[in-house]
């Protein structure tokens, strides 16, 4: 699936190769992670994914929000589509929900948690490669590979941290925060800390960030050579021939050829099951009893399998742009969803360019500015700009319209300035940056790792191709660069994982003793496309006791953090006081953006690194 940058990077779902620039961000806009948006090549994936999302829009100067409205029902969201193609329905849940050897597994974590406590973590200055200044700290948590085996080999996660700001008497422990991927790091978290829209609950607790398990440092995963990864110009049509669908799959054997050559047996052991399990040991290690915790886009999914699976060791937990949790649906079907919803968004920033034709002069319809588009992209295909940006990195930037509301002028004066002979705006958008090819690389690796290994996916390629051709008819601007993230998952050579059915406990052993789930908080926009609303949904009928906060008519990927005031205001009286707004409430949607009176500056997540073959 598709992320975005702390604004999501599956999200799960399809992240498009260039998951970084996609995953969800707090408010200022800057990338919570490394990286790892997809660009290049023509692939994608989804939840996805965030750091607190919403922030990249203040980069807008949009003006405040509306008053916010609390209503107590929230929206029916319209039904998800079928896929009827491919096994594995509603009906397989029971025996599709249960992890194997979780009782051997939750042994090792039990010993590795208590090993993690007794030693601590030691936070000291932190590494030039992490590129954070003081008053932040690093350190390192050893967790164990395979969890069956604790006493076996172990690998070590880099953790950030800064200290909350308030008086000690009103400090509330550690908040640990997850932008999203797979494949995202957490690591600058900490830098939010000093944003405006974080202070208050920046003075009650320290921020922690942290590199899951094959990112970054913490023993990174690698599937092939990061100029490879990066290489551009490339191709991204929206209806492949028969022979680039034949190129498709021989680069996406190639790839997983490469995960297993550079990785070997440890492969397996990247998984959902396994970023949960390390999340309690990390609780261990940084002294906290109960975790106080936020994750966007992917990081909603572990984190609900963390609370599953360890429900007593939860104080509270904030799921922004919540990934569909159904086992059925994880992550196959959640990508195909993410496709749908896409196009959906594709087709809001068209009418809003069309709104402003005066400004952009690309159509007064959106029938008509998808023509200009077409024209740009037809325009790529026979002569790259500058040499490195063809229909694949065209595809890629103008996909984070999808992500968030911060690209829409920026992507519309490209576009606008190509077509009228200025190809640089374009140019900057969308060409990768070599600087970035090797984390973007990286994160692509541990996205595929993790959602191959995680559930079982289609093993046979008539079943792609089938399912995605008849979506590519009604949703073509994002349904085969998906595809292309995603497809090394029908070559791939480990035993898949079950997924988890989150919030039944009785999938994790017998109720006798269990401690209830607290109160969640889960944020979500009605029109995201990376995490469609539907997931939100699911995961708050799944959570007892839970609370759906909506951004209403809005689309932007991660909510913490941005600029809706109603949405900020729920999440620091939650952080700060564990009250939620009940069962459910609304926000008013924040304000349109506008068209700028002259080009700004990118959003920092803009930049895009190449993309391969590569979702929450």
């Amino acid at each position: 699936m598709r992320a975005a940058a702390p604004y999501g990077i599956l999200g799960p779902l399809s992240l498009s190769l260039a998951m970084s620039a996609l995953l969800a961000t707090p408010a200022t806009g800057r990338p919570l992670a490394a990286s790892t948006a997809r660009t290049a090549t023509t692939v994608t994936t989804t939840p996805s994914a965030t750091a607190p999302a919403g922030a990249a829009g203040a980069l807008l100067t949009a003006p405040a929000s509306p008053a916010p409205r609390s209503v107590s029902a929230v929206p029916v969201a319209p039904a998800a589509p079928a896929w009827s193609s491919w096994s594995g329905s509603p009906a397989s849940a029971v025996t599709a929900a249960t992890p194997p050897g979780d009782a051997v597994a939750a042994r090792g974590v039990t010993l590795a948690a208590r090993r993690a406590a007794e030693r601590g973590i030691a936070f000291r200055r932190c590494p030039r490669a992490e590129a954070l200044a003081a008053p932040i700290t690093c350190g390192k948590v050893s967790v164990p590979l395979d969890y069956a085996r604790p006493r076996g080999k172990h690998i070590s996660l880099t953790v950030s941290r800064v200290r909350a700001t308030g008086p000690k008497a009103r400090r509330q422990g550690a908040l640990v925060y997850n932008p999203g991927g797979p494949g995202a790091s957490g690591m600058a978290f900490p830098e939010y800390a000093a944003e405006g829209a974080f202070r208050r609950v920046a003075a009650a607790y320290d921020f922690v960030g942290y590199a899951p398990r094959g990112v970054g440092r913490s023993a990174p995963l690698s599937c092939q050579r990061p100029s490879a990864y990066a290489k551009a110009p490339t191709s991204s049509p929206p209806h492949p021939t028969a022979a680039f669908k034949r190129r498709l799959v021989a680069r996406a054997r190639a790839y997983v050829r490469g995960c297993v050559r550079r990785t070997g047996r440890a492969l397996a052991h990247y998984t959902t099951l396994d970023n949960a399990r390390d999340l309690e040991v990390l609780r261990a290690a940084l002294g906290q009893r109960r975790l106080t915790f936020v994750g966007a886009s992917y990081g909603t999914y572990y984190g609900a399998v963390y609370a599953t699976l360890f429900p007593g060791r939860v104080r509270r937990m904030v799921f922004d742009s919540v990934v569909n949790p159904a086992p059925w649906r994880i992550w196959y079907r959640d990508n195909l969803d993410q496709s749908v919803a896409f196009e959906r968004r594709w087709r809001d920033w068209r009418r809003w360019v069309a709104r402003h034709h005066a400004v952009y002069h690309l159509g007064t319809s959106d029938a008509r500015v998808l023509a200009s588009y077409e024209k740009a992209r037809r325009r790529l295909g026979h002569k790259p700009a500058g040499g490195v940006v063809g229909t694949a990195q065209l595809q890629s930037a103008f996909l984070r319209t999808g992500y968030n509301d911060a690209y829409w002028d920026p992507a519309a004066r490209a576009l606008a300035g190509y077509l009228h002979g200025d190809p640089e705006p374009l140019i900057a958008l969308a060409a990768p940056d070599p600087a970035q090819a090797a984390d973007d690389e990286n994160g692509n690796a541990v996205y595929t790792a993790v959602e191959c290994n995680d559930a079982p996916w289609p093993r046979t390629w008539a079943t792609w191709n089938r399912d995605n051709t008849a979506l590519a008819r009604r949703a073509p601007f994002e349904t085969w660069d998906n595809v292309a993230m995603n497809l090394p998952c029908a070559f791939w050579p480990l035993k898949p994982g079950r997924p988890l059915d989150v919030g039944h406990l009785e999938a994790v052993g017998p109720r006798t003793g269990r401690v209830a789930l607290p109160p969640v908080l889960l944020l979500s926009a009605e029109r995201d496309a990376a995490t469609p609303y539907a997931g939100a949904k699911e995961l708050w009928h799944r959570l007892p006791g839970s609370s759906l906060v909506t951004e209403r008519k809005a689309g932007t990927h991660g909510l913490w953090g941005g600029p809706n005031d109603c949405v900020n205001r729920h999440v620091d009286t939650y952080l700060l006081t564990g009250r939620t707004p009940g069962r459910s409430a609304t926000c008013a949607p924040r304000p349109e953006p506008a068209p700028l009176p002259a080009p700004a500056p990118l959003p920092e997540s803009g930049k895009q690194p190449a993309a391969m073959p590569g979702t929450p």
